[in-house]
């Protein structure tokens, strides 16, 4: 725990902004049983002992809603001190201080200078001595002469270490709260596969995988001699180094040798890439073996896990499970790599179930949505990144505030913890009552500035959003997320009934301006301004109708008539869909849950743009933002709106797993399950398992000649109810089932 005497301390004048060191020296006076050191900063810190760095976990404190609360860290330090210690505690800028947010005049968000405090108990038998931060501790220089989350770190082994003074205590805003969210970690090491001499003649590694984390690099060399380090995510197409994505993101590293035997890395800073060009070394050969990047990311435990026949959708499951571990450090960032990195709610909520699937992410997103409800507006308005790093009001836009009710719904059922929903639940509750006082109309959501179907491609492949109405989106959405406080509310043992009403006029009120005769109207979009000419855009669109089937907003008797009409318009198109951020999580389930499984599986399987199987024939390692990042002939889709690490349509994985392979959760937790495989050939065979909280549920299909046979295994308290492609229905208790029936024979269970 943090001492309450501890006071923040930073450093007055010219010096503050830059990397410094915060020491003091202490002594243990009697036989030591513990020693317990608390630390958080206004910054990024790492903390020493003796010099020895105290735990294994970086980039800490992590990046919280700072204004509101500062999370801090506690870490038992006995085995690290003696008689004489000198405590020594490094600041960077991190988030808090230095450039963050799309804008490049965005710094100093949540102060204009580093900030420390500390606790450091020493527990004897008969008494406990504490070592808090006050005005008595001193500063130094660091070797760290600059760093920034976006711009890269520059480390100087000659620089002269000058004392700068005592500290001065300071005010910080956020409350102090002991460590919520995952710890942030080093998970793995990856050598480089190969040193490209490129086109231009410059010297690139390629690690082979598009990852976040950093380069390690051990060298010796001449003092004063420089290694300067570029990152990038891909090479262009006449093979050269590319970074112009990253826009203003410099994501360089420069280092200064001592002469000695040196080990390099970023202490206060990270980047996402592939390839890293060495713009300046002091050697005329390059080891191999001298580097290895780092993978970085919050240290989440692996639950799921998927294999199957065919070895591009195995790729396209790798990238998947990469896009997460490289953007969920700390927050679900939207992209590693450019002048971003933040935590856009869209992103977040289309891949959340996903994410629950492969990972282990309840603490992570409990700390994520801790920071969701604290800046939540008084009106119930949810932001479109969290935390908020700019000032005055975020953009509210629908199916990106709708994280607030779908994320802790989401979360709900893969883990079954009422206490979490109930905390989120007044977030929900508030963001339902926002959008039904959000426009002229009580239950709809009409106008309002949204980013719409993002990304899509039915308005055009140079447009950022597509033609689907905003209004249809914010409408849709408006339903979704009512239904969802309803489900959460009944799920706490709370009257709904409001909200019941609330939902069903929402969906009358969606059906009577949008629907008529089973088909769809085409009306003006209020929303959009000419900015994305938008003004009146057709309602008829991929993404709308895959809304309507996932939400239920159409006339049961009407659904078939919706999802053939859907069907047809992809195959119309040339068996080719359109969709953006809001509709392509949505498309495969809407297909494949009216009478299109076939296809949905040849959407999965198409490998021109826009598809899944797209990126992975041309060489991606993780998901790319836009359908075709990078085109046919090798050229680029854009420079400020293309990241190749870009996690969002890797949503298509739970689809993989729920229809796919089969596993379902009825009920919070996996206590009950529907097993409803759908096999197809083209896979080969299919094998998803995954961890729950009532233990490991494994599903597997295959082919052996015309027949499929299948193999369960199921823990024990679990009930599952199973029902094959021939119609073959059999209630399950926990074991190891197998079964087999003729692809063709109309349901023969062997």
């Amino acid at each position: 725990m943090m001492d309450k005497k501890a006071k923040w301390i930073t450093l007055e004048g010219t010096e503050k902004k830059r990397p410094l060191t915060f020491a003091k020296n202490f002594s243990v006076k009697k036989k030591l049983l513990r020693a317990t050191l608390s630390v958080s900063s206004v910054g990024i810190y790492d903390a020493f002992i003796n010099g020895v760095r105290v735990g294994d976990a970086v980039l800490m404190p992590g990046w919280t809603s700072y204004q509101y609360r500062i999370q801090y860290q506690t870490y038992d330090v006995t085995a690290l001190t003696k008689a004489e210690n000198r405590l020594e505690i490094g600041v960077g800028n991190g988030w808090a201080v230095g450039r963050i947010g799309c804008g490049d005049d965005r710094r100093n968000v949540y102060g204009d200078s580093v900030a420390v405090i500390a606790s450091l108990t020493l527990s004897y038998e008969d008494a406990e001595e504490t070592v808090v931060t006050d005005e008595d501790w001193h500063v130094y220089s660091s070797e760290v002469l600059f760093t920034d989350i976006y711009d890269g770190e520059w480390i100087d082994k000659t620089a002269p270490i000058h004392a700068l003074g005592n500290a001065s205590v300071t005010q910080v805003e956020g409350e102090l709260v002991g460590q919520v969210g995952e710890w942030i970690t080093e998970q793995e090491r990856l050598a480089p596969v190969e040193v490209i001499r490129t086109p231009k003649g410059e010297t690139v590694l390629d690690f082979g995988q598009n990852m976040t984390g950093y380069v390690e690099l051990r060298i010796k060399a001449a003092r004063g001699s420089r290694i300067l380090l570029h990152h990038g995510e891909v090479l262009d197409m006449d093979g050269n180094f590319y970074n112009a994505n990253l826009r203003s993101a410099k994501s360089e590293d420069l280092y200064v040798c001592s002469g000695e035997e040196d080990v390099f890395k970023p202490r206060y800073t990270y980047h996402g890439f592939r390839y890293v060009r060495l713009t300046e070394y002091p050697l005329d050969a390059v080891d191999p073996a001298s580097f290895r990047a780092i993978v970085v990311h919050s240290q989440m435990k692996r639950t799921g896990d998927f294999v199957c026949g065919n070895e591009k959708i195995n790729q396209l499951y790798h990238n998947i499970i990469w896009g997460q571990k490289s953007n969920y450090l700390d927050i679900p960032t939207d992209c590693p790599q450019r002048n971003e990195r933040l935590g856009w709610t869209g992103d977040a909520q289309v891949f959340c179930r996903t994410a629950a699937i492969n990972y282990d992410v309840e603490n992570f997103f409990d700390k994520w949505l801790g920071d969701m409800a604290l800046e939540q507006y008084e009106d119930g308005g949810v932001s479109e990144i969290i935390p908020r790093c700019f000032p005055g009001r975020g953009r509210i836009s629908a199916a990106w505030a709708d994280a607030a009710c779908v994320i802790p719904w989401e979360i709900y059922m893969a883990y079954g913890s009422t206490e979490m929903l109930e905390k989120y639940f007044p977030m929900m509750k508030k963001w339902v009552e926002y959008m039904h006082h959000a426009g002229p109309e009580e239950y709809l959501w009409l106008e309002g500035h949204h980013y719409g179907d993002w990304l899509a491609m039915d308005h055009g492949e140079d447009s950022y959003v597509g033609a689907t109405s905003t209004d249809l989106i914010a409408s849709a959405y408006f339903a979704h997320s009512a239904s969802l406080l309803v489900r959460a509310g009944k799920a706490l043992g709370y009257d709904m009934r409001e909200y019941e009403d609330l939902h069903c006029r929402v969906v009358a009120a969606f059906r009577e301006r949008y629907l008529a005769d089973g088909n769809l109207r085409q009306l003006p979009d209020l929303a959009m301004d000419d900015a994305h000419a938008q003004k009146n855009p057709p309602n008829e669109t991929q993404t709308a109708y895959a809304l309507i089937l996932a939400f239920g907003l159409c006339r049961e008797e009407d659904r078939l008539r919706f999802a053939d009409r859907l069907a047809a318009m992809i195959r119309e198109n040339g068996t080719r869909m359109t969709t953006g951020f809001v509709g392509t999580p949505y498309l495969l389930h809407a297909l494949s849950e009216n009478g299109h499984g076939d296809l949905a599986y040849d959407l999965l399987f198409r490998e021109q743009s826009p598809s899944w199987l797209y990126s992975v024939t041309h060489g991606a390692t993780t998901m790319w933002e836009h359908w075709n990042s990078q085109k046919e002939d090798g050229s680029f889709w854009s420079t400020d709106m293309n990241s190749f690490n870009h996690y969002a349509y890797g949503a298509v994985y739970d689809w993989i797993f729920g229809k796919s392979v089969g596993i379902v959760p009825i009920s919070p937790a996996y206590r009950r399950i529907s097993l409803t495989p759908h096999p197809d050939r083209r896979l080969g065979f299919a094998k998803a398992s995954i961890e729950s909280r009532s233990g490991r549920i494994v599903a597997l299909w295959y082919y052996k000649g015309d027949t499929v046979y299948y193999e369960f295994e199921i823990p024990d308290d679990v009930k599952a109810t199973l029902t094959l492609p021939s119609g073959y229905r059999e209630e399950l208790n926990g074991g190891t089932y197998h079964f087999a029936e003729k692809e063709t024979s109309g349901g023969n269970i062997l």
